[in-house]
C-alpha cells in the first residue's frame, strides 16, 4: 500500500498538541487501567477545526489512493477524528457506542457489505476499542482497509492485521496501578480524563 508523504514532522505535531494544552502531565489513569505520568488529551487538540482539519487530514492523505466508503470510529475520542478524516476523503462517517458494555452501530449507522472502510481513533494504548470497531466492520463483511489514529502511546506494538497509520508514535510509561511508583508516592492523586465512561 502507497501513502501520501506527511507535510508535518513530529516536532511540528507535537508543537501543536502543546500550543492546544493536549499533552498532560501528572498521574493519570489510562482507558487501559494502566496509571502514566503522561496523557493526551485530544479533545484539547479537537476543539480547534483548523488544526482538527490538518491533523485528521494526515491520517485521510495516507489512505487517499484507496476509494474509502467509510470512516468509522469508537465514540467518544474518535467522532471528531472519523468526520475529518471522512471530509477529506470524500466519504461517510459512522461511529459506534457502547450497549450494555458491547460495541455496536447505533443512531441508524451500518456499514455495508464489500464497503471499504477506514477506522479511526484519537489515541491508542493497547487499542482494545479500535479492534471492536474493526471487528464490527468485519461482521458486516465490510473491507477493512487500515486504521489510522493521531496518536500511538504503543510506541508502534500495537497490531490490527490491517495495515495502520499513526501522526506521532511514543513509548509511552505506563504502570500497572498495584506497582505504580505514583501512588506509592502517594503525591498526586490519579484522574481518569478519557471518555470511556460516556460511551457506556
Amino acid at each position: 500500500m502507497t501513502g501520501g508523504p506527511s507535510a508535518l514532522d513530529s516536532n511540528e505535531i507535537l508543537d501543536i498538541f502543546r500550543k492546544s494544552g493536549a499533552l498532560l502531565e501528572g498521574h493519570f489513569i489510562l482507558t487501559s487501567g494502566a496509571h502514566s505520568p503522561n496523557y493526551f488529551q485530544c479533545a484539547k487538540v479537537l476543539q480547534y477545526p483548523n488544526w482538527a482539519q490538518i491533523l485528521c487530514a494526515e491520517i485521510a492523505m495516507f489512505f487517499k489512493d484507496h476509494k474509502i466508503h467509510a470512516v468509522a470510529a469508537p465514540a467518544v475520542g474518535g467522532i471528531i477524528v472519523a468526520h475529518e478524516v471522512a471530509r477529506t476523503l470524500n466519504a461517510r462517517c459512522v461511529f459506534s457506542e457502547r450497549e450494555n458494555g458491547v460495541m455496536r452501530f447505533r443512531r441508524g449507522f451500518e456499514i455495508k457489505r464489500d464497503e471499504n472502510v477506514l477506522v479511526v481513533e484519537d489515541v491508542v494504548t493497547t487499542g482494545g476499542s479500535l479492534k471492536e470497531v474493526v471487528q464490527l466492520c468485519r461482521d458486516a463483511d465490510a473491507n477493512v482497509i487500515g486504521v489510522g489514529f493521531l496518536v500511538d502511546r504503543s510506541n508502534g506494538q500495537v497490531t490490527f492485521g490491517v495495515p495502520k497509520y499513526s501522526l506521532i508514535s511514543v513509548d509511552a510509561v505506563k504502570y500497572e496501578p498495584r506497582v505504580c511508583p505514583l501512588c506509592k508516592d502517594g503525591v498526586r492523586p490519579a484522574v481518569k480524563p478519557g471518555s470511556r465512561i460516556l460511551s457506556e
